[in-house]
């Protein structure tokens, strides 16, 4: 959708233009290597949960209350109800797990990738 009017159309980029020294000027934090690890510990966890999620929701009558399942149902099961409720089984396969973990990639990349945003923000000091 266009712009309707030449001002509204400048306002966008004026704003850009107006905010990108404050932005480049601003101070990185001093605990940002524990933000980053923390961070990426996290993102690895839980990316690890979800991958091990991936071959248990091949099996749908499995207990997933019993002893070696339940590590990695319990902590990643609220979520997955939540991504069913939105994207239901496809064709009887449950694909919630793979999305999970997709999302899971990209924000690690997004932050903590070779251009992620911390990273970038570490090697600005």
């Amino acid at each position: 959708a266009a712009p309707s009017s030449p001002a509204a159309a400048l306002a966008v980029p004026t704003v850009l233009a107006l905010l990108a020294p404050t932005m480049a000027m601003a101070e990185v934090p001093e605990n940002l290597e524990t933000i980053r690890s923390s961070l990426d510990i996290g993102l690895a966890l839980l990316s690890t949960l979800f991958f091990i999620r991936i071959p248990i929701s091949w099996y749908p009558d499995m207990d997933l209350k019993k002893f070696p399942q339940v590590i990695a149902c319990a902590p990643t099961e609220p979520i997955l109800k939540l991504i069913r409720n939105a994207i239901p089984p496809l064709f009887g396969v449950d694909i919630s797990p793979v999305v999970v973990y997709g999302v899971l990639s990209f924000i690690r990349e997004i932050f903590l990738g070779q251009q992620g945003l911390i990273i970038m923000m570490a090697a600005k000091r």
